[in-house]
């Protein structure tokens, strides 16, 4: 079963976040992960929730989707945009 990361994220720094940007995908990719949403200029509809940039990365399954978020290789990348913003992701499994 597809497997989502669903990222809000709100960018304090957008030198670094670029950089963030550059080094991730071929990580998401190593993990059979394809980006469906990537930035854009979400609208909310309904409700109360305000996302910044609106990311939706899908994977195979739920493990490919740890294991990515998991690597080693990963860990470097993730200080950056830890360091550049504040995130909020979460993994929900769908069709």
């Amino acid at each position: 079963m597809s497997a989502y990361l669903i990222v809000d994220i709100t960018v304090h720094d957008q030198r670094q976040y670029l950089e963030y940007v550059k080094r991730v995908p071929p990580l998401v990719e190593k993990h059979g992960g394809v980006y469906l949403i990537r930035g854009g200029d979400p609208k909310p509809l309904e409700g109360n929730w305000q996302p910044g940039r609106l990311v939706v990365l899908r994977f195979p399954d739920s493990q490919s989707a740890r294991a990515f978020i998991e690597d080693p290789d990963y860990a470097p990348v993730k200080a950056i945009r830890h360091q550049a913003a504040d995130t909020n992701l979460v993994l929900a499994e769908g069709v």
